[in-house]
């Protein structure tokens, strides 16, 4: 039997793996921080809840990373304290993130979360590995879907110049 072959948890992490694990890893934790500051900065009800689904989701997924991490001796990264909850009215107008842009910085993330997550599937030859970053990606990208919708219906998108006609055919 090869090295590669049986419980895919007994084999062992490649570089790429490993390096895509902790850098998930450290991602993650800047990301809740960030976020949890945005949850503080937003005033619509709608965007708080995606914020907060986003921040379990990120969790959720360290839950996941950090045995494989440190079952391998891979030191982990460090991670940022929690950030305190603040009251809107306490964050000067002038200092404040809007809504927008706070919805506009998640799309960001979602969209770069969703290509490391699919290079991730790719690029892992332990099955285990592969179908976790599935998992991830499904779950990132139901969270997109319903970013794009609540951007849209605030009002919030600001699109590419749109095409509306085509070419005339002869």
């Amino acid at each position: 039997m090869g090295i590669l072959t049986g419980n895919p948890k007994d084999e062992p992490l490649h570089y790429g793996e490993v390096f895509t694990l902790w850098t998930n890893l450290a991602t993650n934790n800047g990301l809740i921080a960030a976020y949890q500051t945005f949850a503080n900065h937003t005033g619509d009800k709608d965007l708080v809840k995606i914020i907060e689904e986003s921040i379990q989701c990120m969790k959720d997924e360290n839950k996941q990373i950090e045995p494989i991490i440190k079952v391998n001796g891979v030191g982990l990264p460090p991670a940022p304290p929690e950030r305190p909850v603040a009251r809107i009215e306490d964050i000067p107008p002038g200092a404040r993130f809007n809504d927008p842009e706070i919805s506009a910085a998640l799309s960001m993330d979602s969209a770069a979360g969703l290509v490391a997550c699919s290079k991730a599937m790719g690029m892992s030859i332990r099955e285990d590995i592969a179908l976790m970053y599935g998992q991830f990606h499904l779950s990132r990208a139901q969270l997109g879907a319903k970013l794009l919708r609540l951007t849209k219906d605030k009002g919030w998108l600001v699109p590419p110049p749109l095409h509306y006609s085509s070419p005339e055919k002869e």
